[in-house]
């Protein structure tokens, strides 16, 4: 494997300046001082800070006392905010696209079906976040990790487009903490062995912050952390795009999975701290669908690996918690900081232990999808907590209305509102679904198997899915691609342990006031909208159902009028067969071929509506 040039270590500045004024991490509520600097141009600064698989179920934001200081003090928490799909490279070409997963068709880390390479296939290095932002004015920045399969080999084939300076972690060191290479604009790949990853990060950041600040422009940054993601020590590049899963050797063969590994200054942190022990923790009886389903119980030498594995994760997360801060006072010594919005998430969550899983994500569950949203700047009020559903999909069209930049035709989610008075004006009108999918395998990222028939990898873990949350109703309805069905009603089993739809189980008769199958009806049908969805229609899908405009919720579309319409639907979403990516074929009736919609005139001569390609 080629390899091209090594830092020197005189070159290093570690830890950082700002390291010195906080010391070591101390508890949340710990006083520490910071000056805000002054507004400066009329557009204003971004800055975004992108962890990798940080939860928010097990409480992660708990133990960051420095990013509650600065930003959850200092900003809002949209704690319904949710990922589209749940493994790094296709949630973060989602996130920068404003596009659903099935659009991009970046479905997977490696190729065929995913990483950098597919990115440039689609076509998509011209049509992401930092182009728009260029041609918008701004000057755009960003260092870390930005996708995977982003290599040593091949970071110059071609460049990332749209990036006025950047600094890329890239593959197949990205996940070795103690072992990263770093690629600074069109420079060859530099080796950073024995500093941890998110020092050099933070020195890197702080570099650009001052370069942004030098070039007298509105400036977007990107701060990629590769942690809390568990440490992986790979000796494959990942970017042959003839390469597929099932043909590769033994995953043991190529990639070492272990629990992430903090700074030397932190391994002492956390001794007593465990998991939280939620209902869904191990539970005695198993839960989901599928193969998560046929999930033993976990041993206590498992539960005992596991929870070191969490605070491992922990301690990683001090180093960002310190990032965080260093980033925010060097924007105030600049005196950018009250003219700069900053963004914080993850681009997916994680599960350790909950519904018998061990450590890992790729799932449907809470754990794995409902993540980390917290978001300061000019206007956004501070300390506040939001309850309104968004999504990463939303966030691209959120950071062009911050820089001034019309609604993309093409984007599949909308802008999030910033201000207390626009999320109050938004809550009875903004889109309470999430459109969850997912392709391909579940990885379990423990570095040991404790079971003799647990397997590293598991196939045909490819399903839709939809997360719905309105008032008083909160619902999760996922078909895999073997046809098995899930329903959790989170208001009443909120650590989704009880699969309604599950044969064994005991079904209510109603819901919402409605009997049972009624309300599955119009869930699936919304499925089967979001599922190929486009555009508009990601954001409003119950109008491709109802074009007349009158049902904008389950609420409205639970009247009995439309019944006979909802439960004579021509076609339910399935597959037709499982696959590593997105097959058109593979994935089952297509609502804008076989779909159907409700209007005035065919509900007069045809009971059950009319076709959408009719209609349209």
């Amino acid at each position: 494997m080629r390899f091209l040039g090594v830092a020197l270590a005189a070159g290093l500045q570690l830890p950082t300046a700002a390291l010195a004024n906080h010391g070591s991490q101390k508890p949340l509520g710990d006083d520490l001082s910071s000056s805000q600097g002054h507004k400066g141009g009329k557009q204003p600064n971004i800055v975004f800070i992108l962890t990798d698989d940080q939860d928010l179920h097990m409480n992660s934001l708990d133990y960051v006392p420095l990013i509650k200081k600065h930003l959850l003090d200092k900003g809002t928490l949209y704690k319904r905010h949710y990922c589209t799909t749940a493994i790094c490279c296709p949630a973060r070409v989602s996130l920068l696209t404003g596009q659903q997963a099935h659009n991009t068709n970046v479905t997977d880390v490696n190729p065929p079906h995913g990483g950098y390479p597919k990115f440039i296939r689609q076509g998509l290095n011209n049509a992401y976040l930092p182009v728009w932002l260029q041609e918008a004015g701004y000057n755009t920045y960003y260092t870390g990790k930005l996708f995977n399969a982003h290599t040593v080999e091949n970071y110059n084939s071609p460049y990332p487009a749209g990036w006025n300076g950047s600094d890329f972690l890239l593959d197949p060191y990205t996940y070795n903490y103690f072992n990263s290479s770093f690629q600074r604009n069109q420079d060859p790949p530099k080796s950073y062995e024995g500093f941890h990853s998110v020092d050099v990060l933070a020195e890197k950041s702080l570099g650009f912050v001052d370069e942004a600040v030098r070039a007298n422009g509105p400036f977007f940054l990107g701060i990629a952390p590769v942690a809390p993601h568990s440490n992986v020590e790979s000796n494959i590049l990942g970017d042959d795009n003839d390469q597929d899963w099932d043909k590769l050797p033994d995953i043991e063969e190529f990639a070492k999975f272990g629990p992430p590994v903090p700074a030397k200054r932190h391994e002492h942190l956390f001794k007593d701290v465990k998991i939280p022990r939620t209902p869904n923790f191990n539970p005695d009886q198993p839960t989901g669908a599928n193969w998560v389903r046929l999930r033993k119980k976990l041993n206590q030498e498992n539960i005992d690996y596991n929870d070191h594995f969490y605070r491992q994760r922990l301690r990683t997360l001090q180093s960002v918690d310190e990032l965080v801060a260093s980033v925010v006072e060097r924007l105030a010594q600049h005196g950018v900081l009250d003219n700069t919005y900053i963004f914080y998430t993850t681009d997916n969550g994680y599960h350790i232990s909950q519904h018998r899983l061990n450590p890992g994500k790729e799932c449907g569950f809470e754990e794995d999808i409902n993540i980390p949203l917290i978001i300061r700047g000019p206007g956004v009020a501070k300390g506040e907590v939001s309850e309104i559903v968004t999504t990463h999909v939303d966030l691209a069209p959120t950071i062009l209305s911050i820089a001034g930049v019309p609604h993309r035709a093409d984007f599949d989610g909308e802008a999030i509102p910033l201000n207390q008075k626009d999320i109050d004006r938004t809550v009875a009108t903004r889109h309470e679904h999430v459109t969850v999918e997912f392709w391909g395998f579940a990885v379990s990222e423990g570095g040991k198997l404790f079971d003799k028939d647990e397997e590293r990898l598991t196939l045909n873990n490819t399903y839709k899915a939809l997360r719905i949350i309105g008032k008083d109703y909160n619902f999760y309805y996922s078909v895999w691609c073997n046809n098995e069905h899930e329903l959790y009603d989170l208001s009443t089993d909120p650590y989704q342990i009880n699969n309604l739809l599950h044969p064994t189980a005991t079904k209510p008769k109603t819901l919402l006031g409605a009997g049972f199958h009624k309300v599955i009806a119009r869930l699936d049908s919304l499925l089967f909208v979001l599922k190929s969805c486009k555009g508009r229609t990601c954001i409003r899908p119950w109008e491709a159902l109802h074009p007349q405009g009158n049902v904008a919720n389950l609420h409205d579309a639970l009247s009995k009028r439309f019944d006979i319409f909802y439960e004579h639907q021509p076609k339910k979403v399935s597959y037709n067969r499982c696959e590593l990516g997105y097959i058109v074929d593979a994935e089952g009736p297509q609502f804008e071929k076989d779909g159907a919609v409700f209007t005035a005139e065919a509900a007069e001569y045809k009971r059950n509506g009319i076709s959408w390609s009719e209609w349209t």
